[in-house]
């Protein structure tokens, strides 16, 4: 079954967005695979972005991150530089991949102002009435709180699957 990518794509079926880890690791496989699909790659300023990464894995190695950032290198905190460099060789490749084919990608910075406009436009949907939605905020994290712990409980848990995921398409 490794390498099997149909068998992993019959999971999506029903989903209209696919966000986050693994789906950007498999941008090329998925475009393959879904005739017509159209992709976000959402940038945003190094420092805000490291910050982020930094403080969101903190000193927790995993699978998806050892993937992201190499054997030996899954914890950013550890090599700053070398997690700035994936992050822009994956944004150089994704927009490289896409270069003669201009409709099928929207690169979107978070920090846009115009953030509905572009998405709407692109995606060929009337702007909707609410702000533009922002989850995961540092600001609405409790390090102390029950929140927090589930989300730790749900983030190991989170690992497992995706390293079946990775096992599974002879990633791992």
């Amino acid at each position: 079954m490794k390498g099997d990518f149909d068998s992993v794509l019959q999971k999506t079926r029903g989903y209209d967005v696919l966000e986050g880890f693994p789906w950007f690791m498999i941008y090329k496989e998925l475009d393959q695979r879904i005739p017509g699909s159209r992709f976000i790659l959402t940038t945003r300023e190094k420092k805000s972005w490291y910050k982020s990464v930094a403080d969101h894995i903190g000193d927790i190695r995993s699978p998806p991150h050892e993937w992201i950032y190499g054997r030996g290198k899954g914890i950013p905190l550890e090599d700053k530089a070398h997690t700035l460099a994936v992050c822009d060789d994956h944004n150089k490749s994704v927009i490289k991949y896409f270069e003669d084919r201009p409709n099928d990608l929207l690169i979107l910075d978070l920090y846009a102002d115009d953030k509905w406009q572009q998405v709407c436009k692109f995606l060929d949907h009337e702007v909707p009435e609410e702000n533009y939605p922002h989850s995961n905020k540092a600001s609405d994290k409790n390090p102390l709180g029950l929140k927090s712990k589930l989300r730790t409980v749900r983030r190991k848990f989170k690992n497992y699957l995706v390293l079946k995921f990775m096992d599974t398409m002879g990633y791992w």
